[in-house]
């Protein structure tokens, strides 16, 4: 099967994309979901990508991109926010699992995101350690607004674009592989309502492929 066979970062990406193609179609295949799978990936895992994606319980990677076991190393935090543990995650799926695609995949109504807006329109801070979350997502929101970008949905594509930059940046592992052509770097934008993925940032792609 294609996943199986080292794809290149390009035809990664497609395979990824197609999947969602079928999710939003409402046609989906549940590709390696059944007894033979779990047996044929049980000594070893081989995935073709890396999701890193938003905690958010309605973007379940396997589902939106219509993928089975084996096939996706999601790493997931609040916000798609980065840490050591999120860079080394990354790292691991890309240097010992070979992974050629990472994707950062955030979404419309982030709460993350919403939350680090309020913080600086309304001085509203969160409790607790939700208050990191939010501190490493307002640079973000600032950029967005420098650049006079204030709507929703450039906000968030701002913060899955320098997200995607982040990892490149404190990864000399992951960088190393984009700049010799073994992996890609891509950010997806989510959409709720019909379950569609955009592209926003694309780092390592032969041609960028429209993912609306």
């Amino acid at each position: 099967m294609a996943e199986l066979t080292s794809p290149t970062p390009q035809e990664a990406f497609e395979l990824l994309l197609s999947g969602n193609h079928r999710f939003v179609a409402g046609t989906p295949e549940h590709p390696n979901q059944d007894a033979t799978r779990r047996t044929e990936i049980a000594p070893a895992q081989r995935p073709f990508a890396v999701l890193f994606g938003c905690s958010d319980s309605r973007l379940a990677a396997e589902i939106i991109f219509d993928r089975g076991l084996g096939d996706l190393f999601v790493v997931r935090t609040a916000g798609h926010v980065v840490g050591a543990e999120v860079i080394g995650s990354v790292e691991y799926g890309v240097d010992v699992l070979d992974c050629p695609l990472v994707v950062v995949l955030g979404h419309d109504a982030c709460g993350a995101v919403a939350a680090a807006c309020a913080a600086l329109d309304e001085g509203a801070v969160p409790a607790g350690y939700i208050r990191d979350v939010v501190e490493r997502v307002t640079p973000s929101v600032l950029a967005a607004r420098a650049a006079g970008r204030v709507e929703a949905d450039e906000v968030l594509a701002e913060h899955v674009s320098r997200t995607v930059d982040l990892l490149l940046d404190r990864s000399r592992l992951l960088a190393d592989r984009v700049a010799t052509g073994k992996a890609a770097v891509v950010g997806l934008c989510y959409r709720l309502a019909d379950g569609s993925a955009r592209l926003v940032a694309a780092r390592g792609l032969d041609a960028p492929v429209t993912a609306d």
